[in-house]
């Protein structure tokens, strides 16, 4: 049960009880990572759009813009055909008297239509209600301009959740043991202290440990190239967590060590289209940045993402960074793919034993 910070009311458990008795064994939702289809009705859908929007039609550049969901509605009379998709949003405020509201109204106890009405901060969730990998969000409230502004107000909630089950399912389709490269993970654990998720098509192209700093490559062709760099810092205080000594420290790094042979040129960050958030990496406080890079000449340029956490424990800071160089590519899928392999940076302490003992054998 996750406690959102007002009452979005996501796949409510009366309606799961009430649809349960009918449900079949699950099948795996279909596949369609990047819509979110939301049921609502057409004048209501209308006055909560921009507020969705804003939410949930973020759009990255790549440089070229490239929204990460897409929002479709649909009737509520097309509910029962869309039980088999992975993401879904009913919306409507209690007592319009449109159809969904009514829906919500018959499916809802006392107890919820009074927390709705009041706003009261209180949240059920229920995954996979009618089929496995699936999240059904239901968002009301008393009346339709509440609905907007706990819209807008839980946003990066309500995306993180549907963000985490669209990258799960990324993740499954994506990662393969048989193809990781077991002997550079090794590496890293034993010598280094952390792992990362290592694919076959990456090679280890600098190893700096004087700098703390390794630098993974994969160039399937010549028009396309990913890289990982991780760096850390000994004896770090968290106070190094904020956007300027974060964006200072990647381009000394990138200055330094992202150049072609031979070459005064060096890759940089731009500071258009650049963003930072808080989250939480893994139990540690982290800063998430993303944006664009570029060569200082201006000849190349893509997409990056930036994780910079404080390991308390170890008192490190980690700084894992992945970039992308596709100019006759769509990029979003790329960058999410790295952006997964990032997510999979663990410290010796947070690796389970039985991982440790398969690497280190």
């Amino acid at each position: 049960m996750k406690q959102l910070t007002s009452l979005f009311i996501a796949c409510v458990l009366s309606l799961f009880l009430i649809s349960s008795c009918s449900k079949q064994k699950l099948s795996s939702a279909f596949e369609n990572e990047d819509k979110i289809y939301v049921i609502a009705d057409s004048l209501e859908f209308m006055q909560i759009q921009p507020a969705l929007d804003s939410v949930f039609q973020k759009v990255i550049y790549t440089p070229q813009p490239e929204t990460t969901f897409f929002l479709q509605r649909k009737n509520f009379n097309e509910l029962d055909n869309l039980k088999n998709f992975q993401k879904i949003i009913i919306a409507a405020p209690l007592n319009s008297g449109s159809s969904v509201s009514s829906y919500l109204n018959s499916i809802l106890d006392a107890k919820l239509k009074n927390s709705a009405l009041s706003g009261t901060d209180e949240s059920f969730s229920k995954d996979d209600l009618w089929t496995k990998d699936q999240l059904v969000i239901i968002l009301t409230s008393k009346n339709i301009e509440g609905l907007s502004k706990n819209i807008l107000k839980n946003g990066p909630e309500l995306y993180q959740r549907f963000q985490k089950i669209s990258d799960k399912k990324f993740y499954e389709n994506l990662y393969n043991p048989e193809f990781e490269n077991k002997s550079i993970e090794a590496k890293f654990l034993k010598e280094y202290g952390w792992i990362l998720n290592v694919q076959n098509d990456f090679s280890l192209v600098l190893d700096k440990p004087e700098d703390k700093f390794v630098w993974l490559r994969s160039m399937p062709k010549n028009d396309l190239a990913k890289w990982i760099f991780v760096h850390w810092i000994d004896n770090a205080s968290p106070a190094f967590l904020n956007p300027d000594s974060i964006a200072k420290e990647r381009n000394m790094l990138t200055k330094k060590y992202l150049k072609p042979a031979g070459s005064e040129n060096f890759v940089k960050i731009t500071e258009e289209f650049k963003t930072t958030s808080d989250m939480n990496f893994h139990g540690n406080y982290a800063l998430a940045m993303q944006g664009l890079w570029e060569m200082s000449d201006k000849s190349m340029g893509g997409p990056f993402i930036n994780y910079t956490q404080y390991d308390e424990k170890s008192k490190r800071i980690y700084m894992i960074d992945a970039s992308v160089y596709a100019p006759n590519y769509i990029k979003k899928g790329l960058i999410r793919q790295l952006d997964i392999l990032l997510q999979s940076f663990q410290t010796t302490e947070q690796v389970s034993d039985l991982r440790k003992k398969e690497l280190l054998r």
